[in-house]
């Protein structure tokens, strides 16, 4: 029989005693968590910023230098130190004292007295959903000359930390399912006459899991925010990240996970009571806030809703995940007929409400961050997203044919059949968590397709790839008229590439045009920059050559729809 069918008392003896200290313990676990809200200060909501405007603007030639340069992004951003420079025509900085925040706008001191030419702008700064940002520009005072070379650190965040970002990530979700399914199935569902340890080890393991995650994403933001690899870690760089929004809501986290603890102790040992149940149950909402507060959801147009609807749909995916989990690894197994009768009916009706709730949520958030159709298909976020959408119809699809045993009441007398079943969902759904992880480090769709407010409407990006470099295209706004091209070399395991000389041209076959050639200006060894007009609308043919050395060079082609 179980818990669920039948009414538990609570044992008699030291029990009240051990959950009076739980409850403190808990209380103890609490205290941490408001000790971390009062001392780390607020920051304003942001989410993948696109540089908007510039002053000077981007590529123009001013009479006179300027005494500040001045950034002006499509949401607020704040400070990553030493991350902007302005670099004179002679390779010397020019940029004197701090920049100043105001929000979406980053006002740089600049020397007025500096020497005529060409002036190099690099920035890296942060957004509040943990995102960094980076990029360069040049301007020109009196006559533009050869541009200056940036010789600090690349802006640019290192691919292995970037990776090791996403597997952290992933490996918090998969943690919080393991701590979420025993706990609810040992509270409402588990027979009295099985042991609870093998449960209680799982749900220990995603305890543990879910701890090392949260310390591995404080660790990894330090240089995934700074630049650098794994072990470029400074107590600066840990101070800035625990005083950041990003790193409140972990410490809050690794308080309330702690405060939990406590209590699941007497859950994992038996039957707890209804105060127990109910502080645990807010104890575990109050983790899955923590996530879409470090997000993409607290940036988003509609902070509350995003928040409240990306909480849903992780406890929804934790409760059907870690309840089939539990299935597949113990009561399948386990229980006999008679117990399977009880549990398995009230666990369909779980699992068809958890799933409801996954689609529920889950439509709200696309509407919100993908914003339009076209964004859906046209960008990166979107396109993980439609695999996503994908991958949960097929898992939705075994999931009512076991829904389906269960009402033909099949399922206990052939729990085979039902752990086949589960265990197909199970590894579908363990995709849908590697997409997840990679989506939450994916600029969304409503920011990618830059239908923000004052950005560009026709952005444009791509990778090619040669048997010598891979090599990222960016041209904004990807309209007829003036356009910006970026481009940015790497080795083929994802570092950057040297480039001794870049080539590039834009040809419009169907319309006449020839290919024009495209003035390119090296920033950084590995990147540069050009302006090009298009003058007429189409599929415009861009040719890039890049030499890597003496004698080694390739070229790559790719086609652009101009609008």
């Amino acid at each position: 029989m179980t818990a669920a069918v039948r009414r538990r008392a609570d044992r008699p003896g030291a029990a009240p005693i051990r959950r009076r200290s739980a409850r403190l313990a808990a209380a103890a676990g609490l205290l941490v968590t408001l000790v971390a809200l009062v001392l780390a200060p607020a920051t304003p909501a942001s989410a993948h910023a696109v540089l908007v405007s510039t002053s000077p603007t981007a590529s123009s030639v001013v009479p006179d230098a300027p005494a500040e340069v001045v950034l002006t992004f499509s949401e607020g951003v704040r400070k990553v130190p030493g991350k902007i420079r302005v670099i004179a025509p002679d390779g010397s900085r020019a940029d004197r004292g701090e920049p100043t925040f105001r929000g979406a706008v980053v006002t740089v001191p600049v020397d007025r007295a500096g020497a005529r030419g060409t002036y190099l702008v690099s920035y890296r700064v942060i957004s509040a959903d943990s995102h960094p940002v980076s990029g360069a520009f040049t301007y020109s005072v009196g006559a533009p000359s050869t541009p200056p070379t940036d010789s600090g650190s690349d802006n640019r965040a290192d691919p292995v930390v970037g990776a090791a970002v996403k597997v952290a990530k992933y490996l918090g979700y998969l943690g919080l399912l393991l701590l979420v399914g025993p706990a609810l199935v040992l509270a409402a569902l588990w027979p009295r006459r099985l042991s609870r340890r093998g449960p209680a080890r799982l749900a220990w393991s995603g305890l543990g899991l879910l701890v090392v995650a949260t310390l591995a994403d404080l660790w990894l933001q330090v240089p995934y925010t700074n630049g650098g690899g794994l072990f470029a870690v400074t107590g600066a760089g840990v101070g800035d990240v625990l005083g950041s929004t990003y790193g409140t809501t972990h410490l809050v986290r690794l308080g309330l996970l702690a405060a939990a603890a406590f209590l699941l102790r007497p859950l994992f040992a038996g039957p707890v009571g209804r105060t127990d149940g109910i502080i645990l149950a807010v104890l575990g909402a109050a983790v899955l806030f923590t996530w879409p507060l470090a997000g993409h959801p607290a940036a988003s147009p509609a902070p509350a809703v995003s928040v409240l609807v990306d909480a849903v749909h992780l406890g929804a995916m934790a409760v059907w995940l870690g309840g089939l989990v539990m299935l597949a690894v113990f009561l399948l197994r386990r229980a006999d007929e008679r117990e399977l009768d009880a549990i398995l009916p009230i666990w369909s009706r779980w699992a068809a409400l958890a799933v409801a709730a996954l689609l529920l949520a889950g439509t709200v958030q696309a509407l919100i961050e993908v914003a339009t159709p076209k964004a859906l298909v046209d960008t990166t976020y979107g396109r993980l997203l439609l695999a996503k959408i994908v991958l949960f119809v097929l898992v939705v699809g075994v999931a009512a044919y076991s829904r389906a045993l269960v009402r033909r009441r099949a399922a206990a007398g052939r729990p085979g059949a039902m752990r086949r079943a589960v265990l197909a969902e199970l590894a579908i759904t363990a995709v849908v968590l590697g997409l997840s992880a990679t989506l939450v480090q994916t600029t969304p769709a409503r920011t990618a397709s830059a239908d923000v407010a004052g950005a560009p409407s026709g952005y444009f990006s791509t990778t090619l790839s040669s048997p010598l470099y891979s090599l990222q295209v960016e041209l904004d706004p990807a309209e007829s008229g003036n356009n910006t091209l970026h481009l940015y070399a790497y080795t083929k395991d994802n570092r950057p590439q040297p480039v001794k000389e870049w080539k590039a041209t834009a040809a419009l076959p169907s319309a006449g045009i020839e290919p024009i050639d495209i003035p390119l200006l090296p920033l950084v060894d590995n990147h540069a920059t050009g302006e090009i007009n298009l003058p007429a609308r189409g599929q415009w043919q861009l040719r890039f050559t890049v030499r890597t050395s003496d004698i080694d060079q390739a070229t790559v082609t790719a086609t652009v729809p101009i609008k």
